[in-house]
This record gives C-alpha cells, sequence and structure tokens, in this order.
C-alpha cells in the first residue's frame, strides 16, 4: 500500500537539510539570450549541473535517507527510462542498499550506462515505461524487495521540490516557474513550494504531444492513459499518476503541449543563447515558454533544465531542425 499523503513544507525543508549533505546547490542563471528571444528576463535552473546530469537526483537521497536498515537491507527495485533510476542506483550506492532497476528495452545507452557504473541490477522488460513499471511492481510482490514508486511517493517529491525552494530563495520576486512533466514529481513539487510560499507565482506545466497523458488527466480531471512516441524518454509516461494530479489540479496555472520539434527546436535554441546543453525532456520547458511568450512578456521568468543527458544521435537532430527552422 502506498503512503498517499501529500508532503508538506516542513517535509521540503527537512529534505533539503538531506539533500544538501551530498548534492550541491544548482545554480540559477540569467540567460540575456534567452530573455532578449523570450522578451522576458529569464534565468535557468540548472539542474543538469547535478553529478548525475538530472533533477531526480535529489528524491533518490531524500527517499533512501527515510529508510530502515531492515528496508534498505531487503534491496530496492524501482522502474525508469534513465533519470530516476540514476537517482535510485547513486542513493542505494550510498546508503549501502541493492539497487534493482526495471527499464525499457532500447533505454537512453547513457543513462543504462551511467546506473550500471553505479552498480545497480538492470532488468529490461518491455517497450514502454509503463511495462517496466508493472513488472517491478510484481517482482516487488514476489521477492520481497522495496517497491519505489516512481511518482506516487512523497519522500521523492518532498526531495525534488528542493529545486523550487532554492529558485523562491535566489529570486523571491519570480512571476513563472516552467517545469517539465513525465509522471509529474518535479511539477507537484513546484506546485507545493509556490503555492505555500507565494501563491501569485505562476507554475506551467509541460509535456510532449507525443506522450500527452499527464495532460489529459489533469485537463479531464481522472486519471488517463495515452500511447507514447516522443523521442524525450524523460517525458515519455503513458498514465497519469494519482498524487501529482492531486496537487496539480488546484495549484497547477497552466499546462503546455508541445511538439517534438518544437522541444528540438528548443535544445538548438539553448545551446546557441545560454550555452546549455539539454535533454529533450529538459528542453520541454523552455518550448513551453517559447509557445507561451506573449502570457510571459515582461515578467521574471525561471526554465527548470530537469536534465542534460542527451545522445549525440538526439543532439544531431536537435541541431537540424534548429538549423532548418532558421533557414526557413
Amino acid at each position: 500500500m502506498l503512503d498517499m499523503q501529500t508532503p508538506t513544507l516542513k517535509d521540503i525543508y527537512s529534505a533539503r537539510k538531506v539533500v544538501g549533505q551530498y548534492l550541491p546547490r544548482t545554480p540559477l542563471y540569467y540567460s540575456s539570450g534567452m530573455s532578449e528571444f523570450l522578451g522576458a528576463e529569464v534565468y535557468l535552473k540548472h539542474e543538469e549541473h547535478m553529478p548525475l546530469g538530472a533533477f531526480k537526483a535529489r528524491g533518490g537521497i531524500n527517499f533512501l535517507s527515510n529508510l530502515s536498515l531492515v528496508e534498505r537491507d531487503r534491496g530496492v527495485i524501482t522502474a525508469s527510462t534513465g533519470n530516476h533510476g540514476q537517482s535510485i542506483a547513486n542513493a542505494c550506492k550510498i546508503f549501502g542498499a541493492k539497487a534493482l532497476i526495471t527499464l525499457p528495452e532500447g533505454s537512453n545507452p547513457l543513462k543504462v550506462s551511467a546506473m550500471k557504473n553505479l552498480g545497480a541490477e538492470l532488468i529490461f522488460y518491455g517497450t514502454t515505461f509503463d511495462e517496466s513499471r508493472a513488472h517491478a511492481e510484481q517482482l516487488a510482490e514476489s521477492e520481497g524487495y522495496r517497491y519505489v514508486h516512481p511518482v506516487n511517493e512523497p519522500l521523492l517529491i518532498a526531495g525534488v521540490a528542493t529545486e523550487t525552494l532554492e529558485i523562491i530563495e535566489d529570486l523571491p520576486d519570480v512571476d513563472d516557474i516552467f517545469v517539465p512533466l513525465g509522471g509529474g514529481s518535479g511539477v507537484a513539487g513546484a506546485c507545493l513550494v509556490s503555492s505555500m510560499v507565494n501563491p501569485d507565482i505562476r507554475v506551467w506545466a509541460s509535456q510532449s504531444e507525443s506522450a500527452p497523458a499527464g495532460y489529459m488527466s489533469w485537463r479531464e480531471g481522472q486519471l488517463l492513459q495515452s500511447p507514447t512516441r516522443t523521442f524525450a524518454e524523460g517525458v515519455a509516461t503513458e498514465s497519469g499518476y494519482q498524487l501529482p494530479q492531486e496537487i496539480m489540479r488546484h495549484k497547477l496555472h497552466e499546462f503546455v503541449l508541445v511538439s517534438d520539434d518544437e522541444i528540438r527546436y528548443a535544445m538548438g535554441l539553448l545551446i546557441e543563447k545560454a550555452h546549455t546543453m539539454a535533454e529533450g525532456a529538459g528542453a520541454t520547458s523552455t518550448a513551453a515558454a517559447i509557445k507561451s511568450r506573449e502570457a510571459i512578456k515582461g515578467k521574471k521568468v525561471a526554465l527548470i533544465i530537469t536534465g542534460g543527458n542527451v545522445t549525440l544521435g538526439h543532439l544531431q537532430a536537435a541541431i537540424n531542425v534548429y538549423e532548418g527552422t532558421l533557414g526557413s
């Protein structure tokens, strides 16, 4: 039975104390190039500067730190397309627990290699994240491992919410925060922190229109499923998830769907205008801001770059789209 209690601000500050012992505070840098392009005062939250190259590292540290020795000794199992798996593998290595990660066939090879190097046992199953997740749940039941739901886990949400806490501490008068959405832990964390600290802050979720289950679930007010065809594995989830959706339902300002080519264009733009290399999921927030530029004109805007674990193939495709758009 999952503990579905919504994290409090106290939980998030407690998570910050733990996360700060093991991970660096990531910078929030003003970008003159992105500001000129969007007609707003734009700051980038550089989660790709994390040692694992993604924001998910925060959640794993907070989760493992709260497990008992008995639970750690049982072994921890989860499902991932890459960044969450790295987070759990890294935290298990720090806290001395066995890590098992189920992941889809054909997963990002950079993330696969990173999980292996962190000592995780990898179990390839299915072609989608949700097939891998179901297999992890079956193994947890049959083998007695401590299961970590990749999304419906308050300790993960409290951990990743520390990124938004840092944004508001560094830029107290921020108007808008754009966050990519896969399962929804990052968006849920941003909604919680902003609503508790300054309800005037507008939180925007962004997702690929080729994997719109999170958007559909938020729009309809019920958990829905949809096929995923996006190249951006960090936002490639086939369903909405209960805890993030409950948090987002009353606290999210807007949800923006973007095309995969708009994500690729944003990747290229970030390289040229902000000297920042983002993976597809990490650039989704930028793609949403481009699409919403009229609504944020003249505002103070934070774009969360959630990760930078991009393959050469995805990077080349993004550059091709960007250069092709400039020439059109």
